[in-house]
């Protein structure tokens, strides 16, 4: 007998995962990209890892939505809208930040295309759980 979590608790727990993936991707990648980039990459490393955070905090409150008690909406619908908030919030976030001049460019891009691939697995997984 499975006791079902209730909605927020669920969201909860995967951020927790997003959390703990942004921060090992980071750890992993901390020595290539000093090495590589040198000191002037690190804090555009960070950022990259934070923006594919974000993205898939922002792109999971629909698939929470979706999830609520009484929602009118099909599920699939709500991994759809997931998906285009997920991918509008690092455009946002990143020609933000791109733009703003306060990180190197290069490192900045490749950190968010690595972030958000990293989100990516978990955020299906979150998206499917409740099919």
């Amino acid at each position: 007998m499975s006791v079902a979590r209730p909605a927020v608790a669920e969201y909860l727990r995967f951020l927790g995962w997003v959390v703990g993936v942004g921060v090992a991707l980071a750890l992993l990648g901390y020595a290539p990209t000093r090495r590589l980039g040198g000191e002037g990459a690190l804090p555009a490393m960070v950022a990259g890892c934070a923006i594919g955070a974000v993205a898939s905090a922002v792109g999971a409150l629909a698939v929470l939505g979706g999830r609520r008690s009484g929602s009118a909406g099909p599920p699939l619908q709500g991994m759809l809208i997931s998906m285009a908030l997920r991918l509008a919030t690092v455009v946002v976030l990143g020609l933000s930040l791109g733009l703003s001049g306060w990180f190197e460019p290069r490192p900045l891009l490749i950190w968010i295309a690595l972030g958000y691939v990293a989100q990516l697995a978990l955020d299906t997984r979150y998206a499917t759980r409740g099919l």
